[in-house]
């Protein structure tokens, strides 16, 4: 079975029901403390090597980016066009309302005013009101030597504060190295680090850009990036699900 061969409703229950199969507690306990969870076997392998096949055929995609052209790192990237394959588009609707959910406490307790709506069609309804219409889900592809800088993808005005990324690879079997990578920045202290391991199928929800950290006088904001350390060796593949679309 090939990503294709699901049609949208049945990718629809199918991205629903293993989400909804997740430990959510957890996650949100893990974001709030870390800034990261992680989803443990989002995706099958078959599915993992499915969505990693994409990559060299041009119509899937909007546009490609080589990083070392822009000082980004090493390594490439394509951004999927609309419609999304079904089970990429499942996954999105079915990830984003309980990431709303964090999202708005994370603002509450941060004193931001933006709210997001529970239904992500209503969000994207939102960002293209404010001129982003361009979908922003991508498959990245590292090779020997690449690495991502430490960087946030905001792409406009309108920012969701979480997004996914999930690897299509397995460590030790098809790389070595290749680090995902977390870091934040607090105010008047040293810059924390996290390295989240993951294995093929695993997916990791991360803050986008600022969090809230509770201090001795209420929360306050931190600043985080993410980026990939260098690949050792083989061939790393990624797919990324951010939630807002660009300009």
């Amino acid at each position: 079975m090939t990503i294709h061969s699901l049609n949208t409703r049945r990718a629809s229950r199918s991205a629903e029901s293993r989400v909804a199969a997740q430990d959510w507690r957890a996650l949100v306990s893990d974001l709030n403390a870390h800034g990261c969870a992680v989803m443990s076997g989002l995706l099958s392998a078959d599915e993992c090597a499915d969505i990693a096949a994409l990559y060299p055929h041009e119509e899937h995609f909007r546009s490609q980016v080589v990083m070392a052209r822009h000082g980004f790192g090493k390594g490439e990237y394509r951004y999927f066009k609309y419609p999304l394959p079904d089970l990429i588009e499942g996954l999105r609707s079915a990830l984003y309302p309980r990431l709303a959910t964090v999202a708005n406490d994370w603002n509450e307790k941060m004193r931001v005013a933006q709210r997001y709506p529970a239904d992500h069609a209503a969000f994207l309804k939102r960002c293209h009101g404010e001129g982003q219409t361009r979908p922003t889900p991508l498959l990245l592809q590292y090779g020997p030597g690449d690495f991502n800088c430490l960087h946030q993808d905001l792409y406009g005005a309108l920012a969701f504060p979480l997004q996914v990324a999930i690897l299509l690879s397995e460590p030790g079997e098809d790389f070595t190295g290749g680090e995902f990578v977390l870091t934040e920045q607090r105010p008047r202290m040293q810059s924390r680090a996290e390295v989240v391991p993951l294995k093929r199928g695993d997916a990791v929800i991360f803050a986008v850009h600022n969090r809230p950290v509770e201090g001795t006088r209420g929360y306050y904001r931190v600043n985080l990036r993410h980026g990939v350390s260098r690949l050792r060796s083989g061939r790393r593949h990624t797919l990324g699900i951010i939630f807002h679309d660009a300009r």
